[in-house]
């Protein structure tokens, strides 16, 4: 398994679909990454591409054919990532497409996802590379899930996010029973940057965000302060998630996101898809910095 290390913390990324699964204080192994209880949710942070969440009928029109589609993709789950490069503070993951990928996606692309340790920071670059002689079309996302509560004795209504300025948006609801996007609306949020978190906040499923000005949010304890931010600069969705009482919370940066419930499920068409030109080359970034003071 290939990890990351330096005096203040460790990393360690899954080969299957080159998922992160841990980011460890070095100095008093505080665990900051969910452990993928499969009784609870069984994932760590998967990475999503090429779509972000559901499709209408799990599948989608390209070229007047109709094609399947995996929730969230097909890289999450994908054993063919090859590592291409590794230094102690950088690995670079790569994922080329093959024929049984064609047969859900038809593009000739190279997807490269880089973890890169700097002091308490860990950036994760994506990279996608269009190999085709015709315009790809794809979203991509992370999916970290934190432990919440950190610490012994806590509770999970003891931890707040906080949006790094005032916002006004409301959260997009899914149709529970299709995963797609509704045109409802709700407000989530508990002061003009702040939201509380508790066992019932996504019973709705996940919180989604189209319009948010703030591109880094942090998990904060009432009393301890910030333990965790993520920046997302260039994801212009959001979504934060858990199950129900379950003792973690995802905040994912996506560039893309679920079919709306009136979608015509063609993918040129799809909100949010990127298109890609033939030989260009797509990359973006987003970054979880650890509070230094949890680290000693």
């Amino acid at each position: 398994m290939p990890f990351l290390e330096n005096n203040l913390l460790k990393i360690e990324i899954k080969h299957k679909g080159a998922e992160l699964c841990s980011i460890k204080s070095v100095k008093n192994n505080t665990e900051f990454i969910w452990e993928a209880n499969p009784e609870v949710w069984g994932s760590h942070a998967p990475n999503l591409f090429p779509i972000i969440g559901s499709m209408k009928e799990d599948s989608y029109i390209y070229d007047g054919q109709k094609y399947r589609m995996p929730k969230h993709g097909f890289v999450r789950k994908n054993e063919n990532f090859k590592v291409v490069s590794k230094t102690n503070s950088k690995v670079t993951f790569q994922l080329k497409s093959d024929d049984e990928l064609k047969s859900i996606y038809p593009f000739e692309f190279e997807f490269l996802i880089s973890y890169e340790l700097k002091n308490n920071e860990l950036l994760i670059h994506h990279t996608v590379k269009n190999k085709d002689h015709k315009t790809m079309y794809f979203s991509l996302g992370g999916h970290p899930a934190f432990t919440c509560p950190l610490f012994k004795g806590e509770s999970y209504t003891d931890y707040f996010l906080e949006f790094e300025s005032e916002e006004n948006s409301k959260s997009h609801l899914l149709n529970m029973a299709s995963g797609l996007v509704t045109d409802k609306t709700k407000s989530v949020f508990d002061s003009p940057n702040t939201i509380n978190l508790h066992g019932n906040l996504f019973d709705e499923d996940a919180l989604i965000f189209k319009d948010l000005k703030s591109r880094q949010v942090a998990l904060k304890h009432q009393d301890k302060g910030e333990i965790l931010k993520v920046k997302f600069e260039g994801f212009p969705f959001l979504g934060i998630w858990a199950k129900p009482n379950a003792p973690y919370v995802c905040i994912e940066p996506w560039i893309g996101i679920a079919d709306s419930e009136n979608t015509n499920q063609k993918i040129k068409d799809k909100e949010g898809i990127v298109a890609l030109e033939a030989n260009e080359i797509f990359s973006a970034t987003y970054s979880i910095t650890v509070n230094s003071s949890l680290l000693n």
